[in-house]
């Protein structure tokens, strides 16, 4: 369509003729109104390299996006250009760690941008994930920082055993092989009913029964497979966001009175938490019990136990999925990290279920799990910061104030400078070669997949329990091999790792 084909431009074109103007002034009226601006707009940012598309408008992004490559071409963008990439309009990304530690770090101007809009869970309300008012998110977090540490929820670990035995319990009912039965299991929708399980039973003191049923309970991970990758799409433009979440298209999302899908998920998790706001509900020592304490009301608990689920089961599992099909393709990895776990079963230093604490005693299964994290970051988006007002130089440019900036995964994690020349290989042994400063700095980077500082995820603790415990009791009673090894798994991103047909042949150990 022609500029001055547009419907604006039309009117601006009546109303001109209206007073006599010329198709001159027409034409000028329509520049000032809608190519000044992309101009401009592309100015303010066009000493940054990048896609030339990009630079000029959102399509390249939301085309990114759609397709579920969004990390791996940002990191081919990292490599090309540097630590410092255009990706939009008004949106940079980074490859620098120092960069990312120094916007989120507690005393940081940096704000979060209109990004994370997008990941209102309730259209009426932000959630602590969401929430770009610096003050309110502060206020919240503080309510809830002691929940998630497990500083007053002493159940935590025990929650944790108790799901790991329903999912052993399952492999045993339905899912072992033998030379004359043949049972495969896919490990990628397996590893998130555990997930689901654990994190509802933290959050509100019961599982949603994923595990027990070994089903798609209110059909949660499908509509969540659909939908994720929508609200990254919609990340990139905020607008539309806002405008779908409006009260005038409020409507068309999810509610708790649905029958099933997220609405239905929604309805039963508010339920579960209104009971413990009951007049005669006895306080509890877990999660919730702890948010509760601490002053979050109804409304504020029912939005957080939502995000906790949804935030925590997909990320956890995407890592969970991670280690199993990297160790099943590594075999000497494998190999290694089974033989540490039966050497320590032998000397009698791990227990049955085998406690956090001792899980932090093996080393190998430590180098395993942080490579995992490593080489597959379970979140893959971008999650955008807002330069103050003022502007601020980054990477040696000047960024003007407003701007967005996100972070690069893969670029950040697969690189050569921190991880050495083979940072694309999954290889655990780098976590034990390394000398004490390259391994502070390793470590450094690492641990940024949980974000840092003022944005630190705070369910980071939950996360590390939940792999220091399962890997352990999955390996010393079971041998796993993929079916496929030509395609162990179909793996796309829209904001978490998907894994789908991650098919596995489970064999109890000395079959």
């Amino acid at each position: 369509m022609a500029l001055t084909d547009h419907p604006a431009a039309a009117l601006i074109a009546r109303a001109l003729e209206a007073t006599g103007a010329t198709a001159a002034t027409v034409f000028v009226a329509v520049v000032a109104l809608f190519v000044l601006p992309t101009i401009i707009q592309w100015y303010r940012l066009s000493h940054v390299p990048g896609p030339k598309l990009a630079a000029i408008s959102k399509y390249w992004q939301v085309r990114e996006s759609i397709k579920g490559t969004l990390p791996q071409v940002l990191k081919e963008l990292n490599d090309k250009h540097g630590p410092l990439v255009r990706i939009g309009p008004n949106d940079l990304v980074t490859s620098d760690p120092d960069v990312l530690r120094k916007m989120m770090a507690v005393r940081s101007p940096y704000t979060r941008g209109p990004w994370y809009e997008a990941w209102r869970l309730n259209p009426t309300r932000d959630n602590l994930f969401s929430m770009r008012d610096e003050v309110g998110h502060t206020a919240l977090r503080n309510k809830m920082v002691a929940g998630y540490s497990g500083k007053e929820n002493l159940s935590m670990e025990s929650t944790i055993e108790t799901e790991i035995a329903r999912l052993i319990d399952l492999i045993e009912r339905k899912y072992i092989s033998t030379p004359k039965d043949y049972r495969p299991m896919d490990f990628g929708e397996k590893a998130q009913y555990f997930t689901l399980d654990v994190i509802s039973d933290l959050a509100f003191g019961e599982p949603l029964g994923y595990l027990e049923k070994d089903e798609d309970v209110y059909d949660y991970i499908k509509i969540t497979t659909a939908s994720i990758p929508a609200m990254l799409t919609l990340g990139s433009i905020p607008t539309l966001a806002n405008i779908i979440q409006s009260r005038f298209l409020r409507w068309l999302l999810p509610k708790e009175t649905d029958k099933i899908g997220f609405g239905a998920f929604i309805g039963v998790t508010n339920h579960a938490v209104a009971a413990r706001f009951a007049p005669n509900a006895a306080p509890q020592q877990d999660m919730l019990g702890s948010f509760i304490r601490h002053g979050l009301n109804l409304e504020e608990a029912q939005g957080e136990a939502v995000l906790q689920i949804v935030a925590g089961s997909d990320t956890s599992a995407s890592t969970i999925r991670a280690f199993m099909l990297n160790i099943c393709t590594h075999p000497p990895v494998y190999q290694k990290l089974q033989q540490e776990i039966d050497e320590a079963v032998a000397q009698g230093i791990i227990s049955s279920p085998i406690k956090d604490a001792e899980a932090r005693q093996l080393p190998y299964l430590q180098a395993v799990i942080r490579e995992a994290i490593r080489i597959l970051p379970p979140a893959g988006g971008a999650f955008f910061k807002q330069v103050p007002p003022g502007g601020d130089v980054i990477c040696g440019k000047f960024i003007p104030g407003g701007t967005q900036i996100g972070s690069s995964p893969l670029a950040i994690h697969h690189s050569k400078n921190t991880f050495g020349e083979d940072a694309e290989t999954f290889r655990p042994e780098r976590w034990l070669e390394a000398d004490e400063d390259q391994l502070e700095k390793m470590k450094a980077t690492a641990d940024l997949v949980f974000h840092y500082g003022k944005w630190q995820c705070p369910g980071k603790t939950v996360a590390l329990m939940e792999f220091n415990k399962i890997f352990v009791e999955l390996l010393r009673r079971y041998e796993w091999s993929v079916i496929n090894p030509f395609n162990a798994a179909r793996v796309n991103n829209a904001g978490v790792w998907m894994f789908d047909d991650f098919w596995v042949r489970v064999t109890r150990r000395g079959q």
